[in-house]
């Protein structure tokens, strides 16, 4: 096996050793679904996984998590710092979910194991992954990070190959329900270990030197294009802002959203300054999220395509992201809610680049995870339990040449999924009545915006919900000339009567006994262009398949049907001239 680090490795190779490390990646993924205890990791698949260089560059992800495209490497970065190369050992795994360090919550743990060939440190395999308890308030409105739970510090969870007990009885005190957290913990490990012993295998079979060289050719590469690609927009400034619905605490006092994008030549720059100070209520996100809001952005412009993740694609970004700011939050803000106020970050940065490069950006989208958490007593075994809906999905931004997707998670998670339905019912005490596509969510365009979703779920127990979701009063804007489409929104049933929509989605520790029910709707996706550009047979085929009404099509569309529900050509013709008459 040749280490030597300047051998030269062919064009071949570099993309033998490119798909080995998204094969180590998708392993690691596999393994953790396949042995994580909750559903949230192995349904909805809310984790993420890399491999990353011996200095703690990203060098591939699993998809998953996109606003982790900077958590995961900021993370093993701040581990190393934190015990020096020098006291890394192998067998050695290194954990925190450590809010600031990560820049999610503290549900958050990550888990590092340093990868070592020959005596020599040569890389890292990290895995997050979204633990459903980890103690502190169930629900409720938190104003610091104490009130969250268990928070645990940059430490060794195994030194030298021994793993340290007292940190997992310390961590199963502190938890509700002890043997699903180790059960993910475990989980957690199979990943990481996974990643270790293929990323060994490539390095044995293609030789050390072969392999360092190949994925600084990947990482030149994805600069390349990302400078390619960056070149081609227009220099200038562009600027953009949005709001939030409030930060929980103070309903109904928007938090405003503001960027600034400068351009020159092959590079970029996103200013965050402006974006609101970090807040009393639970939105807060560290500043490794602050800097994943302008990296996801940057790279969805300019390599969207290009696999794997890796740091090189990101070489001519520059992020301005100073300290206290709601995406930068300092100790001790709250966090619980971290993913809800980074999504409308990027879809502002969108809104800006819409100035310059109308064919690669969206309109709005629907932002918010649209979950709803319960907890309660199982009457069928009388054990506590938590549960929870989502994340439900919802309406996508129209683009310039086609229409925004419906029911698809928002940009924070990427590839998790929906829950199953089923999943949900026979685990919990619960019943889902309806989950189906939301009519009349999607902002009128002529590419029209996706359609949120609704879902209804009756309680078949006494049990406590809680939802936070936002954007329920700022909708999902619309593009050149496109309508914004529906915010998000929840509701309470008691007795068989709907309650008006609590606080702004914020439905915080509502009690529902039997037979009472909770409503989440996401919010769908604004349009791009005047609906009335929009052909008029396709608006009939959007009101045939139920997701426009036939009072939407006249009122927005101005498009008219018979009492058949066919078009009627005349009538559209002297509602469209009419309107352009106005």
């Amino acid at each position: 096996m040749n280490d030597v680090t300047t051998q030269t490795v062919d064009a071949v190779t570099v993309e033998i050793v490119r798909n080995g490390l998204l094969a180590v990646t998708e392993e690691m993924k596999t393994n953790l679904m396949r042995t994580a205890y909750n559903l949230i990791i192995y349904e909805a698949l809310d984790f993420t996984v890399g491999i990353f260089t011996a200095t703690g560059e990203t060098v591939s992800i699993g998809l998953g998590l996109p606003m982790f495209i900077r958590g995961m490497s900021e993370t093993v970065k701040a581990k190393l710092r934190h015990f020096g190369a020098e006291n890394i050992h192998p067998g050695d795994i290194i954990v925190t979910n450590d809010a600031y360090t990560t820049g999610s919550h503290l549900n958050h743990f990550t888990f590092t194991l340093p990868i070592f060939h020959q005596g020599e440190l040569i890389a890292f395999a990290c895995c997050m992954a979204h633990w459903q308890d980890v103690g502190g308030s169930m629900g409720g409105r938190t104003t610091d990070i104490y009130q969250e739970g268990l928070q645990i510090p940059i430490i060794k969870y195994r030194k030298q190959g021994v793993v340290n007990q007292d940190l997992v009885d310390i961590i199963a005190m502190n938890v509700r329900l002890p043997e699903r957290a180790l059960g993910d913990l475990r989980a957690q490990i199979t990943a990481i270990t996974t990643g270790e012993r293929r990323y060994l295998e490539l390095v044995e079979r293609y030789g050390r030197g072969a392999v360092n060289q190949a994925i600084a050719m990947i990482m030149d590469h994805s600069a390349a294009v990302a400078r390619a690609n960056t070149a081609s927009i227009p220099d200038g400034i562009y600027e953009a802002e949005s709001y939030m619905d409030d930060d929980g605490i103070e309903i109904g006092e928007r938090v405003k959203i503001r960027v600034r994008v400068e351009k020159r030549g092959e590079e970029m720059t996103i200013d965050l300054s402006d974006v609101a100070r970090q807040v009393q209520g639970f939105y807060n996100s560290g500043i490794t999220t602050g800097y994943a809001c302008a990296q996801v952005a940057f790279k969805c412009l300019t390599t969207p395509t290009d696999y794997p993740v890796n740091d090189g694609a990101f070489r001519n970004l520059k992020v301005i992201m100073p300290p206290g700011r709601v995406i930068s939050a300092e100790r001790p803000a709250p966090m619980r809610w971290w993913m809800t106020f980074p999504m409308t970050v990027i879809d502002t940065v969108f809104k800006a680049m819409a100035q310059a490069i109308p064919d690669r950006v969206i309109a709005g989208h629907h932002a918010d995870l649209c979950v709803a958490t319960f907890h309660g007593v199982h009457p069928a075994d009388g054990r506590f339990y938590i549960g929870s809906t989502g994340p439900l999905g919802g309406g996508w931004g129209g683009k310039q040449s086609e229409d925004g997707i419906s029911a698809t998670v928002c940009i924070n998670d990427g590839d998790t999924h929906n829950g199953p339905s089923e999943q949900m019912e026979s685990k919990y005490p619960v019943l889902v009545e309806k989950y189906a596509l939301r009519p009349d969510s999607g902002g009128p365009g002529r590419y029209r915006g996706g359609l949120g979703a609704e879902t209804i779920v009756r309680a078949l127990a006494p049990l406590t919900v809680n939802t936070y979701i936002d954007r329920v009063n700022c909708q999902p804007w619309g593009l050149d000339g496109g309508e914004p489409g529906a915010g998000n929104e929840v509701g309470i049933r008691r007795r068989g009567e709907w309650q008006p929509d609590v606080e702004n989605g914020k439905a915080i520790s509502i009690r529902l006994a039997p037979g009472d029910a909770f409503m989440v709707r996401s919010g769908g996706g604004g349009g791009f262009g005047p609906a009335t550009l929009r052909p008029a047979e396709q608006v009939a085929d959007d009101v045939t398949e139920g997701y426009v009404s036939a009072d939407v099509a006249r009122n927005s569309y101005c498009v008219a049907l018979d009492a058949n529900g066919q078009l009627d050509h005349a009538a559209t013709t002297a509602l469209r001239a009419q309107k352009a008459a106005e």
